[in-house]
């Protein structure tokens, strides 16, 4: 990983080590996120439904408002992550039948389950508005940040 993303790991593992209540951890990477790597154009968390098994629900996220706070597994990139609680890559959004478009403008897409205790408890979902972004950097830098996310959510 190049020297500008080993610098984003040490502000995120800052950011987690600071003692912010989840929502405000999940924003401040989210913010982070957006700003420090140019492909990035919409960085969000899904986190599971505790009142609603088997669907995920939009927590912090930065970029464009989207119109799906809840998004059942299986469905979409997100869903499929869900339940396969691998991580996913799409570097052209319209080659897939099953994805669940946020905005016209997003090509790529990255989405990467977070686990506690053992068990799938969250997502980080990135969107690029470029075809072919996401780099095998950006995924060794998302699954750190996953992998320091564990048991924390």
């Amino acid at each position: 990983m190049g020297s500008r993303y080993s610098a984003v790991i040490q502000s995120v593992a800052e950011i987690i080590g600071a003692g912010r209540d989840t929502d405000s951890m999940l924003q401040s990477i989210s913010d982070l996120l957006r700003e420090d790597v140019d492909e990035f154009d919409w960085v969000g968390f899904y986190l599971t439904d505790s009142e609603e098994p088997e669907t995920l629900r939009l927590g912090p996220f930065a970029g464009e408002p989207t119109e799906h706070n809840r998004i059942k597994f299986g469905e979409g990139i997100c869903g499929r992550a869900a339940v396969t609680l691998k991580t996913f890559i799409v570097q052209d959004v319209s080659r897939e039948d099953n994805y669940l478009s946020c905005s016209p403008e997003v090509n790529a897409e990255i989405v990467v389950p977070i686990f506690s205790d053992g068990e799938f408890a969250a997502e980080l979902d990135i969107d690029s508005h470029q075809k072919n972004a996401i780099t095998p950097a950006h995924r060794e830098l998302c699954e750190k940040i996953a992998e320091l996310l564990k048991d924390r959510l």
